[in-house]
């Protein structure tokens, strides 16, 4: 959706009051400690959609909560936007959050392959010292062999 100064102010508004009516007006323990982290509004203001954060444990929990909370949401919500139009609601659980902390774990977590020395190519060093050793040991077993037999 085409970002404007306008739809940056409208969904912060919304954000705000979506956040402040499931913080202090809806009294469901399912949506404790729910956060909301972004609104996107239509332009003609009749389509909210908001994404909500939570543990991801709760994700179906939250969302029947939300589902259950819907129609009280939607009319705490019109009276204290004061818009012309009451948006219709639509919840989506926002699992950027787990998304990041994934790759945080990921990178914490470093393979011991990466503490292998490289060459310019990416190939670890210590196996190329190897094989070229048991590459020299053929060559050097083959060419002693010819000499042992000219003898």
């Amino acid at each position: 959706m085409k970002q404007n100064q306008h739809s940056r102010r409208t969904n912060e508004q919304a954000r705000v009051k979506l956040a402040s009516i499931l913080l202090f007006e809806v009294s469901d323990p399912d949506l404790a400690l729910v956060t909301v982290t972004g609104v996107e509004v239509s332009v003609d203001k009749s389509y909210l959609r908001a994404y909500v954060s939570c543990d991801s444990a709760r994700y179906d929990e939250v969302s029947a909560a939300l589902a259950r909370a819907k129609g009280r949401i939607r009319s705490l919500l019109g009276r204290s936007l004061g818009w012309r139009v009451t948006p219709e609601l639509d919840f989506r659980i926002d699992t950027t959050t787990d998304e990041a902390e994934r790759i945080s774990r990921a990178l914490e977590e470093v393979p011991p392959t990466l503490a292998v020395e490289k060459d310019e190519f990416g190939y670890p060093l210590e196996a190329a010292a190897d094989g070229a050793a048991v590459a020299g040991e053929k060559d050097g077993d083959a060419a002693a062999a010819p000499a042992a037999d000219g003898e």
